[in-house]
């Protein structure tokens, strides 16, 4: 079983259009016909993956027809108006032996190994082989994958806060800020950490759907609480993925949420990690101005992990810097992380933007931030995350990481 996947389709189809990606399938097709065995079974799965049975072929053989089909793909230039685009396929194989249980698995061990051929490198074959590493976090992915559909179909997830400190200088400690964590659940309910599922989703696609759901849970659970509302300090922090940074209508997703769960724009902040802005700065950009258009606000999480941080941050709107927690957890400890918060803090100031430190486990870490300056502290030497029920009011008075 050869299972094939294009590693150019959607630049053609985002491109040129759905007419030009339907030529290109249709060229495609044809390489394959001619280039397979006379019985031979050629299919077209879905999207832009292509299926070959090879009847009665040893895998050395499947392995030097696969090889083939990866040279003619890839010396393919596909022309369109006035643009050309070169083409390259993956390519995942797997042996059909008495072994095999079914032709579900099979095409799921195809798949599994095209990702891998992907993940390698792209335009290359790899073979399904049961005690390959890789293979096996695939699949164990594949299964992620499906019970997260399972999940959202089920509505199997919940809400939980972890809140925000404010490091004004105040004795008092005002709840007022939170972000928003997801956890799924089992079939006996027991909570699943996003650590476990996410990468899944991530692989798979399907973190537009998982932020849907926690936007429209979010904002539903929200417009419910006039009283916090009314106070018109509150602010919820939620998590928006790269995938749904760039997807088709999420932006008026958010705003027909909002205007139907009656949540003012002022109460959101919308959290996007560097890693996912750096992939498309422009689209970011746009997106983060015409939702603060309305009133929303957007924090870039994870700064400092990325190679042009400092760079790219000018062109980008954000209300507020999440300094990577990797340089927080131990900057009591080790001078040059110190270096790293004390300097972000300080170009975010001078652009005028606040500052939050992420993973701030204990006092002496909170007692040093406030010395330089940061304006806000989260982490479990604050607060642990809690269920968005039990989100607490502002001016809740407790003293944190004692």
């Amino acid at each position: 079983m050869c299972y094939l996947d294009l590693d150019q389709f959607k630049v053609v189809n985002d491109t040129c259009g759905h007419i030009a990606g339907d030529a290109l399938l249709q060229q495609i097709s044809m390489l394959l016909k001619d280039h397979a065995r006379a019985g031979d079974l050629v299919a077209r799965l879905g999207g832009d993956e292509f299926g070959l049975l090879f009847e009665n072929c040893p895998l050395v053989k499947a392995e030097e027809i696969a090889r083939l089909l990866c040279s003619v793909i890839g010396d393919l230039r596909f022309a369109w108006e006035d643009k050309v685009f070169e083409v390259g396929v993956s390519i995942g194989l797997v042996p059909v032996t008495r072994t095999s249980e079914n032709p579900t698995q099979l095409l799921s061990q195809a798949d599994v190994a095209c990702y891998t051929a992907k993940d390698l490198g792209r335009n290359r074959i790899h073979v399904y082989a049961p005690e390959d590493e890789e293979l096996s976090r695939r699949e164990h992915e594949l299964h992620w994958a499906s019970l997260i559909s399972g999940a959202l179909e089920q509505n199997r997830f919940r809400l939980y806060v972890q809140p925000i400190l404010s490091l004004d200088g105040s004795s008092a400690t005002t709840w007022n800020h939170y972000e928003v964590l997801l956890r799924m659940l089992d079939d006996n309910d027991s909570e699943i950490l996003p650590g476990v599922f996410i990468p899944a989703a991530e692989r798979y696609n399907l973190m537009p759907s998982l932020d849907r759901w926690v936007i429209q849970n979010t904002l539903a659970y929200l417009g419910k609480q006039r009283r916090l509302l009314d106070a018109g300090d509150i602010t919820l922090s939620i998590n928006l993925s790269g995938n749904s940074l760039n997807e088709e209508g999420m932006q008026a997703y958010i705003e027909g949420k909002l205007a139907r769960l009656n949540v003012p724009p002022q109460a959101i902040c919308f959290e996007i990690t560097e890693t996912a802005v750096i992939h498309n700065i422009a689209r970011a950009s746009e997106f983060i101005r015409s939702l603060k258009r309305l009133g929303c606000r957007f924090a870039l999480d994870d700064f400092g992990s990325g190679l042009s941080s400092f760079a790219y941050l000018k062109t980008l709107p954000v209300d507020y810097l999440k300094i990577d927690g990797e340089f927080v957890r131990d900057m009591v400890n080790d001078r040059i992380d110190d270096a790293m918060v004390a300097s972000i803090n300080n170009i975010g100031h001078v652009m005028g933007i606040k500052t939050i430190a992420e993973f701030v486990e204990n006092s002496a870490i909170l007692e040093r931030l406030r010395e330089l300056g940061v304006d806000y502290a989260q982490g479990y030497g604050i607060a642990r995350p809690e269920p968005i029920e039990r989100m607490i009011p502002a001016d809740h008075r407790d003293s944190p990481a004692r």
